[in-house]
């Protein structure tokens, strides 16, 4: 690939609110600028849930951890626009570079010295209250009930009845989220390049009295995964939660969950390999 100048070419740096964020965001910046771009910062911390991109934004620049990350992919509306990260949080797993990587970063980004990997959204379609709401997540999309209490779950897949479930709640992760929370359930690591989604039970019960899938499931893409709350078992209000979002609901009638076709463009550099950073993350 050639190089290709700055000149006139806009980027918005999407920034957590700690201390040392600040600080790479304003030498991040200085070296943009010099570089020839124009540049825009927003800050997470903002109460402004209506954010938008101007039409000349070409890339967005993360600066925190794996948390600000899928913040600024929910405010921005899962849009086109690649995104690549800046660790300065915690794991970091989104995250493409450290912070004392910001020279290479403009160095590859001008000679396009790089590739966009897309990964895949989980869609859920949520009936309640004679409501149909749509919820879109990046990393999982986790039902559980309200108040700590247990849940009873009626669970289908491509419309077939496969159990009910009981437990504190059921987790569904992309191949991106599958490092994530489901994770630390025991749910496997998914490489991203393959399509499908993972069904994690939270907590499951498996005794005389209530019998439930205790290991993940692992769906194709055209699959969906249908759950009914069992009347005549959960109590209170359930809850759903989708890349740390969360909404509460007095009566869930049913929810189905599949993989979406929107996909979130993350630029990864020539170096980047999923399962060396498994090995840098996790071992």
């Amino acid at each position: 690939m050639g190089k290709k100048s700055a000149k006139n070419r806009s980027i918005l740096i999407y920034c957590s609110n700690t201390d040392n964020s600040k600080q790479v965001e304003k030498d991040l910046r200085k070296k943009l600028e010099l570089a020839g771009f124009n540049v825009e910062t927003d800050f997470a911390d903002k109460k402004d849930d209506n954010l938008t991109l101007t039409d000349d934004v070409e890339l967005i620049i993360c600066i925190g951890g794996d948390g600000t990350f899928l913040r600024a992919v929910h405010y921005f509306g899962f849009p086109n626009v690649p995104f690549i990260g800046v660790n300065t949080g915690h794991l970091g797993f989104f995250q493409e570079i450290m912070p004392d990587q910001l020279d290479l970063l403009i160095d590859n980004y001008i000679k396009e010295k790089y590739t966009l990997q897309k990964m895949q959204t989980v869609k859920a379609i949520v009936n309640h209250d004679d409501v149909v709401e749509e919820f879109t997540g990046l990393n999982e999309f986790i039902v559980k009930g309200e108040d700590n209490y247990s849940v009873h779950l009626n669970i289908s897949i491509g419309g077939g009845f496969i159990e009910k479930f009981s437990g504190d709640g059921i987790l569904i992760s992309t191949p991106a989220g599958s490092t994530a929370y489901n994770y630390s359930l025991g749910g496997s690591l998914v490489d991203p390049r393959i399509k499908l989604i993972q069904v994690t039970p939270i907590a499951p019960m498996n005794t005389t009295a209530y019998r439930s899938l205790t290991s993940p499931l692992l769906l194709p893409p055209d699959l969906a995964l249908g759950i009914v709350p069992d009347e005549g078992g959960s109590k209170g209000r359930m809850a759903i939660a989708f890349d740390g979002f969360g909404r509460t609901f007095d009566k869930l009638d049913s929810i189905e969950v599949m993989l979406s076709e929107v996909t979130v463009n993350l630029m990864r550099f020539e170096s980047y390999d999923f399962w060396a950073k498994v090995k840098s993350k996790f071992i």
